[in-house]
């Protein structure tokens, strides 16, 4: 099954606003998804993946934690973790 990648985020969060064109960048150059949740209209995810700050960057196959990111992740530290799973 293809990898999911999530990111959490917030109204107002300036990481949020850092890492928005980062993954816009990432998915152009590995021709990906990057879905992008608000973690506050979603209170579900903030349990489900134990969410304490945003940005949150979670890899997912299968339902299965790959990976995870706390903070802004920039393009080439973010790409290098993809690249592992794709």
């Amino acid at each position: 099954m293809a990898v999911r990648v999530i990111c959490f985020f917030q109204p107002g969060c300036m990481g949020c606003m850092e890492q928005t064109p980062i993954n816009r960048e990432v998915e152009k150059k590995l021709n990906i998804t990057i879905e992008e949740i608000d973690a506050i209209k979603n209170p579900d995810y903030i349990k489900k993946f134990e969410l304490k700050v945003t940005p949150t960057i979670v890899i997912l196959r299968n339902g299965d934690l790959l990976g995870r990111f706390e903070g802004v992740v920039h393009t080439e530290q973010l790409m290098g973790a993809l690249k592992k799973y794709l």
